[in-house]
């Protein structure tokens, strides 16, 4: 993997976001319009203090999930990929060119969501802000993974938000943020186990009510990292077969 070609591919794309300003307001604004409507629909502090901090990690999960799938479709169905992949740039190249695209653009979008949530809706947390940001980052890296890996799959734009409810809903069902994971069912738990989300959602509930770095939240970093690097391996696995 180069580089130069890499990091090349992350300009082009953070280039294009600047010009795409619907994508944009989709990526920053609307999280912290939600945000703001939590914190009133809620009207009560401490249930926001709890829920809060883990909506600042799933956010940017599905949000840079949906980007991302659809914006390699679209790089795919106009044949910007196909040219592209005659050149220098290679499978690693791009999709980590865009993990770390996304990854900045993410970091944009926790620093204004968590700007907002601290301030005027008066949002608590028990640990520090950096750690906050750290978990969120790595969940919408783990976003951007996963929409990678989805567009493979995809041969359209619509199939691709197709694809949503089979690798985001089930997660976010079962990732303990409506029901703690150990009340359900124990098949519903065991599934858990393996789901990612569910650990970026145990990290941040460790953030939220933890003042220091636990071996619990430790262990949930490595988890959501090591699931992000699996899935753009196997998304540039998948690109090199389907790219001629």
């Amino acid at each position: 993997m180069s580089i130069a070609v890499t990091w090349a591919t992350t300009r082009r794309i953070l280039q294009q976001l600047r010009h795409d300003h619907r994508t944009v307001v989709m990526i920053v604004g609307v999280p912290s319009l939600l945000m703001i409507l939590l914190r009133y629909v809620f009207d009560q502090p401490i249930l926001f203090d709890r829920i809060g901090p883990v909506l600042l990690g799933v956010f940017p999960f599905v949000i840079m999930f949906i980007v991302t799938s659809v914006g390699t479709l679209r790089e795919r169905a106009g044949g910007t990929l196909e040219r592209l992949m005659t050149t220098p740039l290679r499978a690693p190249d791009l999709l980590v060119g865009y993990a770390l695209a996304f990854g900045l653009v993410a970091l944009a979008q926790v620093a204004v969501v968590l700007t907002i949530s601290l301030t005027w809706l008066g949002l608590e947390l028990a640990g520090s802000v950096g750690t906050l940001v750290a978990v969120a980052v790595l969940d919408a890296l783990l976003g951007v993974a996963l929409g990678l890996l989805a567009s493979a799959f995809a041969r359209t734009e619509f199939q691709a938000v197709q694809l949503m409810p089979v690798f985001v809903l089930p997660q976010t069902l079962l990732c303990g943020l409506f029901v703690p994971r150990d009340q359900m069912a124990g098949w519903l738990e065991a599934i858990s186990h393996v789901l990612p989300l569910s650990y970026a959602v145990e990290a941040m509930q460790e953030v939220s009510r933890e003042p220091g770095v636990t071996g619990t939240l430790l262990r949930d970093m490595a988890v959501i990292a090591g699931c992000a690097v699996l899935a753009l391996a196997l998304g540039a696995a998948t690109l090199r077969r389907r790219t001629p």
